[in-house]
């Protein structure tokens, strides 16, 4: 649904984001993820027709999620700097982003597959026309 129309990738994200806050190993204050996914989640279906189907295009889905969570975690420093967080040093954050990036890289590459399966289970015949 986060891929079909731009509400449901937005309140997916809100949803989400959510679901963060009211985790017990989130030191961050309560709506930071909400607010952070939920822009995520805005910002990746306005360009979500940039990339057309993903099931024709699989490296370009592969590069866009790989953007999206380094874009996240990106979002998640600033905010954290405009609220006077203590979020570490550069070269850390830097470091942390940089290997976020490479393993969701890695990760969404090996499972697009059996993602793309799951989708095409899910769809009615009126959708797969």
């Amino acid at each position: 649904m986060a891929l079909e129309d731009r509400f449901g990738a937005i309140a997916f994200g809100f949803i989400a984001g959510i679901i963060l806050d009211f985790s017990p190993s989130a030191d961050s204050p309560f709506g930071k993820w909400a607010l952070i996914l939920t822009i995520v989640g805005y910002l990746f279906s306005r360009n979500r027709e940039s990339i057309g189907d993903f099931t024709e295009r699989p490296l370009a889905f592969v590069l866009f999620v790989t953007a999206g969570a380094t874009v996240t975690l990106i979002i998640f420093l600033l905010i954290g700097l405009i609220l006077g967080e203590n979020n570490g040093n550069f070269l850390n954050n830097l470091k942390t982003v940089f290997g976020n990036g490479l393993w969701t890289l890695l990760f969404s590459s090996i499972l697009l597959p059996i993602i793309v399966k799951l989708r095409a289970l899910t769809l009615t015949s009126r959708e797969r026309i």
